[in-house]
């Protein structure tokens, strides 16, 4: 992660859920949050990601001046996200202020060889879970509230390899917009982010023939983007200040994806 800039503690007092946590743009929105003083649970799914969950809660607790557990579990497993929310609210009270439906798994296979398993592996992780996840969140949500769901430049752009990850993540912005109309009523607002390519460990995984080309098309420095700069946006769509901004699509990008 780079250096922290300081922030102002907008979020004083609130309580964030941010999945699949342990690295990459989850590890930097969690540490965004806490930097705007929430309290965060951040979520990770194996035991080699144990690590990196505790060096970035020391993080958040030393640097960030905040608190934050870490909850391991399997979001393919529909009972994880009671689990999730049992949790936060033993370690940080009754109320839940922000979920961040971060976790995913990219999908990186040519149509012949999409499998039931696999479609199956993928829309359980990036699409189903942010629902589940809504459903345990929405008993305890203070109101009003903020979802804010990690969707992809590939919801709406076409990548070759990589159909059933971004038809995941078309869902996801459908979802987006719908939860939006749907919990709107009391204030709460639901927004997607769509990172374009990011320095990330899940990007080692897509082949530089996808990469490469979305880098030269990048209109912003022709380069990849950062976990932090995507974090930027999800704070400011976490604070009371994003009131007005709602079921939008926010392309995060470098103007690589203009929609």
């Amino acid at each position: 992660m780079a250096s922290p800039t300081p922030k102002p503690r907008s979020l004083e007092g609130k309580v964030a859920i941010v999945t699949g946590a342990s690295r990459g743009i989850g590890q930097a929105i969690a540490f965004d949050l806490a930097s705007r003083g929430a309290k965060v649970t951040i979520t990770y799914s194996s035991d080699r990601s144990a690590q990196s969950t505790s060096e970035l809660i020391f993080k958040i607790e030393t640097s960030a001046n905040s608190k934050a557990i870490g909850v391991q579990c399997n979001l393919q497993d529909p009972s994880a996200t009671k689990k999730i929310v049992d949790a936060t609210i033993e370690a940080f009270g009754p109320s839940i202020d922000i979920l961040v439906n971060n976790a995913a798994v990219i999908s990186d296979k040519k149509i012949e060889d999409v499998s039931p398993e696999h479609f199956d592996e993928v829309f359980h992780l990036n699409v189903r879970a942010p629902l589940l996840m809504l459903q345990a969140t929405l008993p305890h949500l203070r109101r009003p509230g903020r979802i804010i769901n990690i969707s992809s430049v590939g919801a709406r752009a076409g990548f070759p390899g990589t159909g059933t990850y971004s038809a995941s993540k078309a869902a996801l912005e459908g979802y987006t917009r719908n939860w939006a109309a749907e919990l709107g009523g009391d204030g709460t607002t639901v927004n997607a982010v769509n990172p374009g390519p990011v320095e990330s460990e899940m990007l080692d995984q897509v082949s530089p023939e996808i990469v490469e080309p979305q880098k030269k098309a990048t209109p912003v420095g022709q380069r990849v983007g950062t976990a932090e700069e995507v974090a930027e946006i999800v704070g400011f769509l976490a604070e009371g200040r994003s009131s007005w901004v709602s079921g939008q699509c926010l392309s995060a990008s470098g103007g690589y994806a203009m929609y």
